[in-house]
């Protein structure tokens, strides 16, 4: 009965519940009359309510509203995904022509290089071959060098050797030749003639 009294209690002195305690010890609750107004009850009342609400949403049109928004929103975010295709699209575009600037810069790398060790092993047989030159035409300066200092050593000891026969032979011919001979071989000379 405590309980009886708490929900009366709790409810302004009327409970619409009330709660039997049977003599098995297990309680039983048992509904009061329901209450009602104007002749709706509560749940009447609340359907009454939502009914009113949804013809004043029709009557303002907010169902047309609302789709329009929505409407506006999806036109929106079609722009807005049609515009980031285009990006996309733009942007494969430009990754596609950059991989290929890419790919054409290797290639034309690859081969500048390889025009580069071609010079380089032109240049190197080249040089080889100029040196090779170089050093023949230094050889044969040299040699010919040689070969003059040679030739003017002979000429210069055939003439010191001419300067000394001569000077000997002058000796020679001035201590044993005399005027007597001398005229007998201007005479033999004359006579030749």
């Amino acid at each position: 009965m405590q309980q009886e009294s708490a929900a009366e209690a709790a409810h302004g002195g009327q409970s619409p519940i009330k709660t039997e305690t049977l003599a098995d010890g297990k309680a039983e609750m048992q509904h009061g009359p329901e209450l009602s107004a104007l002749g709706f009850s509560p749940a009447g009342w609340v359907s009454l309510a939502i009914v009113v609400i949804f013809l004043i949403a029709f009557w303002k049109k907010v169902p047309g509203m609302l789709t329009g928004g929505l409407d506006k929103s999806i036109a929106e975010i079609r722009k807005q995904l049609d515009e980031a295709k285009a990006l996309r699209a733009e942007a494969e575009a430009l990754r596609q022509e950059y991989t290929n600037k890419i790919a054409n810069a290797e290639k034309d790398a690859a081969a500048m290089l390889e025009h580069a060790k071609h010079e380089a092993e032109a240049i190197v047989a080249k040089a080889e071959s100029d040196t090779t030159a170089v050093i023949g035409r230094r050889e044969k300066m040299a040699e010919d060098k040689i070969a003059a200092s040679e030739r003017a050593a002979i000429a210069e000891l055939r003439a010191q050797a001419a300067e000394a026969a001569a000077t000997a032979a002058k000796g020679l011919i001035a201590s044993k030749h005399t005027a007597a001979a001398d005229s007998a071989l201007v005479d033999r000379a004359i006579g030749s003639i």
